[in-house]
């Protein structure tokens, strides 16, 4: 496989519409630039509609078999359904409704939490979606968080009973051949900002306890995939957020962590990297920094031709020598791999 199509894997769109056919932008890319995975949304915020991928369930049963219709390669079918106000399949567009992790937190019913577990991937895994951006496994140490406690996203304070809680969600999730994923790396619990808004620094915040959720979960060997948070600290890295930095992704998390599995980055249109970072930029420092999926979200903006402009600035960025072949060849890797347990 050349390097294009290569690069192509490596990304997750979001894209408009509730139905495609082959002259949409999302197929071009899909069929001509081999696309990594798409991203849904029920609504589009960069222009203020309350309707955009996910209408009823025929409806997205419809898409998601038509977009892996487009695909050569199989493609991530990924959504954010972590139950409670984070949520893109809701009841009333005829879903079933489910606890957020603070309620599960709160109750703490081990048996409770698969059964709701096991309603979201049955719902993902009938509608074709094969991979859940969730679960959170940050902290609750700030409950006044505007991005994670007040949301009700996080099931405890607790390391143990945020693990105990995330890992019977996995196994939920695992049992119907859905992809699962902890956020946001390095810990969100405890900020004080919205990484959505603007610059997100944790460095007074942020507890050492906030990695145990990871490191106890990868050590069960459970983990399919780790997204980054866009956050900074400068005890960690003085100079660039997580998403961006290879001494949180490559020295904390794969040396210290020792996760070898699927890294994914969190939306790259955020504010947090985009109001410091163009887009071409970004992408080519989070590859560089050891992201192996990165999600361009095209909901905070909508930018249907993001990954045409962004493919010759990855390859200019191999010529120059700012990024390695070996890098791409191995997040290349990483992607197929977590797709064949999918297929498998």
């Amino acid at each position: 496989m050349d390097i294009e199509k290569k690069i192509g894997q490596l990304f997750c769109l979001g894209f408009q519409g509730d139905h495609i056919d082959a002259n949409h932008p999302v197929v071009a890319d899909i069929s001509r630039r081999n696309l990594g995975g798409v991203i849904l949304f029920d609504r589009l915020l960069a222009k203020k509609l309350n309707h955009n991928n996910i209408t009823s369930a025929s409806q997205l049963k419809t898409l998601t078999a038509t977009l892996q219709g487009f695909a050569n390669t199989p493609l991530f079918i990924g959504v954010d359904q972590e139950g409670g106000k984070v949520r893109r399949l809701k009841p009333e567009h005829g879903f079933p409704a489910t606890a957020s992790a603070a309620e599960l937190g709160q109750k703490n019913d081990r048996a409770l939490t698969a059964t709701h577990a096991l309603t979201t991937a049955t719902t993902l895994q009938t509608m074709g979606i094969n991979f859940n951006f969730a679960p959170v496994i940050d902290l609750n140490v700030f409950p006044e968080n505007p991005v994670i406690g007040k949301l009700d996203r996080s099931f405890s304070a607790s390391p143990a009973i945020a693990c105990m809680h995330a890992s019977e969600w996995i196994k939920a999730h695992n049992e119907l051949g859905v992809l699962s994923c902890l956020k946001h790396f390095p810990g969100h619990g405890s900020s004080r900002t919205d990484s959505h808004l603007g610059f997100t620094d944790i460095t007074e915040s942020w507890l050492e306890l906030e990695l145990q959720p990871y490191r106890e979960l990868i050590a069960t060997g459970l983990v399919d995939a780790i997204m980054t948070g866009h956050l900074f600290h400068k005890e960690l890295d003085p100079i660039h957020p997580a998403t961006l930095s290879a001494r949180i992704i490559g020295k904390l998390l794969r040396q210290e962590l020792q996760f070898n599995g699927l890294v994914i980055s969190d939306d790259l249109q955020m504010k947090a990297i985009t109001t410091r970072y163009g887009l071409e930029e970004a992408v080519c420092l989070a590859l560089a920094a050891g992201v192996d999926l990165l999600i361009i979200g095209n909901n905070l903006d909508y930018d249907p031709e993001a990954l045409t402009r962004i493919i010759p600035v990855i390859i200019q960025a191999i010529e120059s020598g700012r990024l390695s072949e070996q890098r791409i060849n191995e997040a290349w890797t990483r992607v197929q791999k977590l797709k064949q347990k999918i297929l498998s």
